[in-house]
């Protein structure tokens, strides 16, 4: 359709732009840096993260009135990978009423050094090592149960207590089965296995292994800890703290075990004293900057799915077609 020249429609269309994290990878995947850029990098993103076609630029000679700026975080479930993976070793392995094993299968007699007991060596992957956590938070007595043969996601080496060459035998182990041998975990050692991971920065934050502990969460954790600049140009508009431009929109609860940065009502934001206008061609761009650099470690630990959404919100001036 044709440009009808001389005559501009006023419209009021929000921009935007995003970084998304990927479900099992770290913040620090998808930016490295201590600074978080906005508006800058557009290709390849969906819909769900950009409406602009330009880095940098509005579409066409369009021009934009900004009045209000919107900073949006999601708080989705963090979904872990397989790798890194946690070591305990010297596990103790017992049935359900606290007796020991021989490499055998059978019990060890008292009183009779031969008959040393059966301990366990593990090697569980974070996806299950994160799901054990849950499951002891949730159970009345804080422990977990892992059999002596599970598998999933675990590898469970079991030997004599005195030389880990003297394995459990295939006949033994069914034996130990049989039997429910396992390994008996609480909260604190699962959080111990967590912290013994050996690549640090492969550790998830506190905030995601414990979340809505009444400490905080990962939201709050960006919103307190970071300073957010829109610039126009190479003009600094306005440099505030996170906490300075509520998101005015998403998921809300007035539960004491949810946090949400603002109501989710699009008059509850910042809004600029006067509009900042952008004018045709003009770069512009929004950065929230990370400055403590023990804070930028722990939040590039943070584990996707993740959106970090900034909203200029205001009047696009167009040709009309």
């Amino acid at each position: 359709m044709a440009v009808v020249r001389g005559i501009k429609e006023k419209v009021h269309l929000p921009i935007y732009d995003s970084i998304k994290v990927k479900p099992e990878e770290q913040l620090r995947d998808a930016e490295r840096s201590s600074t978080l850029k906005f508006f800058i990098d557009v290709q390849g993103k969906t819909k769900l993260e950009t409406n602009l076609q330009s880095a940098g630029l509005l579409p066409h000679y369009n021009t934009f009135e900004a009045r209000a700026l919107r900073v949006v975080f999601s708080d989705l479930p963090p979904k872990f990978p397989e790798d890194p993976k946690a070591t305990d070793d010297g596990l103790e392995l017992t049935d359900k009423n606290g007796d020991h094993f021989k490499v055998d299968g059978s019990k060890p007699v008292a009183g009779d050094a031969s008959n040393l007991q059966v301990v366990a060596d593990v090697e569980v992957d974070l996806t299950r090592l994160i799901k054990l956590l849950k499951e002891a938070r949730a159970s009345q007595d804080g422990v977990v149960e892992i059999a002596a043969d599970d598998d999933d996601g675990i590898k469970i080496d079991l030997h004599n207590t005195e030389s880990p060459a003297k394995d459990v035998t295939d006949p033994g182990l069914d034996k130990i089965t049989e039997a429910g041998g396992g390994i008996t975990l609480t909260v604190r050692d699962l959080e111990k296995l967590v912290s013994s991971i050996a690549d640090e920065k492969k550790q998830p934050p506190e905030e995601q292994i414990n979340p809505n502990n009444g400490s905080g969460t990962l939201i709050s954790k960006l919103i307190y800890n970071t300073v957010t600049s829109l610039f126009v140009g190479e003009k600094t508009m306005i440099q505030m703290p996170t906490w300075f431009f509520p998101s005015g929109a998403g998921a809300y609860s007035e539960g004491l075990n949810f946090i949400s940065h603002g109501e989710p009502n699009p008059t509850a934001t910042f809004r600029f004293a006067e509009p900042i206008f952008i004018d045709k061609q003009q770069n512009f761009r929004v950065e929230i900057e990370i400055p403590d650099a023990d804070t930028l470690k722990e939040l590039q630990k943070a584990y996707g799915p993740m959106f970090i959404w900034v909203v200029l919100d205001g009047y696009m001036t167009r040709d009309v077609q």
